[in-house]
């Protein structure tokens, strides 16, 4: 009996160990990942290769298929489950296009990491400032973590100077939509000309 309850003991303490060990903090998470995306952006290598590169830690550490429901908005709750699927894979290509190629036009981004909030258990802001240089202002870059899976945080939006990239686009396309009859294609349009060109 006295065996059992060790037993029990010591795997309630690898438990908690493992689980401590695996946790990543949200801030330093975000220097991680900025510096890997710097490390990228220095090298001597065609633009090409850079935004390739960059697709490849954008899909490990952004939560593109969350950030493309709140887009979307209210017309999610419209969608079949086939415009659901075809929605998810045109706004992933849409973003990594997007993402990618306007990082790729920074060569020297130092971003150095503040501080952080936490605003309950699913969410983290993290502050940062993006370094000035002769050619550009310091500029005030808040990350909205998603921190529900400690051991594998996600962004879910870039607030820069208190500018909401998510909410941003959110507003952007619900204008297509509007201007289009609330018509779920015209939206698929845009998303596909985009990353098709």
């Amino acid at each position: 009996m006295h065996i059992k309850k060790y037993l029990f003991i010591i795997f309630i303490f690898f438990f908690v160990l493992i689980n401590k060990a695996f946790t990543i903090e949200p801030e330093i998470f975000v220097q991680s990942t900025v510096n890997r995306a710097s490390s990228i952006l220095t090298k001597d290598i065609d633009k090409s290769k850079k935004i390739e590169e960059l697709k490849l830690i954008a899909e490990e550490t952004v939560d593109i298929k969350g950030i493309g429901l709140y887009t979307l908005g209210a017309a999610r709750k419209t969608l079949s489950e086939e415009q659901k699927i075809t929605y998810n894979k045109l706004f992933k290509n849409y973003f990594l296009k997007s993402f990618s190629s306007r990082l790729a036009e920074y060569t020297n981004p130092e971003i150095n990491v503040n501080g952080k909030e936490i605003l309950n258990n699913n969410y983290t802001i993290v502050n940062s400032t993006l370094k000035a240089t002769k050619d550009r202002p310091e500029i005030k870059i808040d990350w909205r973590i998603y921190t529900k899976k400690p051991d594998d945080p996600r962004i879910r939006d870039l607030i820069i100077e208190g500018l909401s990239l998510a909410r941003t686009q959110k507003e952007e396309f619900s204008s297509i939509l509007t201007s289009n009859n609330g018509d779920i294609n015209s939206l698929f349009k845009v998303l596909e000309d985009f990353s098709q060109n």
